[in-house]
């Protein structure tokens, strides 16, 4: 299933969570990877201590991997939010505030990838009103990504497992992105196609692939259903990352699903070693 054709990094935040934040990298590159990504780490601290920050920089650099993509602050990931940007009132200030400290830590570590979550519905307030906060706060994220050479990346979840987030389909998450590139003029927003999210939705994603691989700055995988690792599911990936191939992406492929019983380290099987630490 694997290729040489593509590059693979592994999301921190959903494989080896058996393991403290910090020994995460480490056992990523002992797994034969040279390349991760993460979620924002701290759920409740948008802006965390500076010793923080330089804790799990020096983790990634003396383990030699290279960060690929980081979440600004999306509230509680994993758990009932999805998003931040769009909701009014505190997390959205949560959300601008953390702004300038992901890119900051982004740019130290060489990452250009930073992924910006909507945010669910939130009652008492029009969808119109979230949405206008939503572009807002999306032309900042872009204009702090720009600054460091970086694309801010739309993502779209998946309706059934998030009800309320709006972005629930490829054409919803890539009008985000035209909209955010016309509104700044940067053209630095780029769709993050999750295969598993869309898959959950239904979409034809052969044809998702052909419409808007040329838009798309990110790929994510995991099997469906279960969200597990490729091959445990009934999900073609040798055809779909050919697919992305053929239509001319040639970026990251991210590695966000669910290891199952048993130590992250074990759930890497359908990928031969010699092809995990490609950059």
């Amino acid at each position: 299933m694997g290729s040489s054709d593509h590059r693979f990094t592994v999301n921190l935040s959903i494989l080896f969570t058996e393991l403290p934040l910090l020994e995460r990298p480490a056992a990523a590159a002992a797994a034969g990877f040279r390349a991760v990504e993460l979620w924002w780490p701290w759920v409740d601290a948008p802006v965390p201590p500076q010793s923080d920050l330089d804790a799990l920089r020096d983790a990634l650099r003396d383990a030699g991997t290279q960060l690929t993509g980081l979440n600004f602050y999306a509230g509680r990931l994993p758990g009932p939010d999805r998003g931040a940007l769009s909701v009014p009132g505190t997390e959205s200030e949560r959300f601008r505030a953390n702004i300038d400290v992901a890119a900051g830590f982004a740019e130290s570590l060489g990452c250009t990838a930073l992924n910006a979550l909507y945010g669910n519905r939130v009652e008492g307030v029009s969808d119109e009103e979230q949405d206008a906060l939503a572009l807002a706060n999306l032309q900042l994220a872009a204009r702090a990504a720009d600054r460091i050479g970086a694309v801010v990346l739309i993502e779209a979840l998946n309706a059934p497992e998030s009800p309320q987030c709006p972005i629930v389909s490829a054409p919803r998450a890539v009008e985000v992105v035209e909209q955010v590139n016309a509104a700044t003029g940067l053209d630095n927003a780029r769709f993050l196609m999750d295969l598993y999210h869309l898959s959950m939705n239904g979409e034809d994603l052969p044809g998702v692939i052909e419409r808007y691989a040329d838009v798309t700055g990110h790929v994510q995988i995991a099997d469906n259903p279960g969200r597990g690792a490729p091959g445990t599911g009934d999900l073609d990936f040798t055809d779909l990352l050919g697919r992305l191939r053929k239509h001319g992406y040639d970026g990251w492929v991210g590695l966000e699903y669910k290891p199952g019983e048993g130590p992250s380290a074990g759930s890497f099987g359908w990928l031969p070693a010699p092809l995990r630490g490609a950059r």
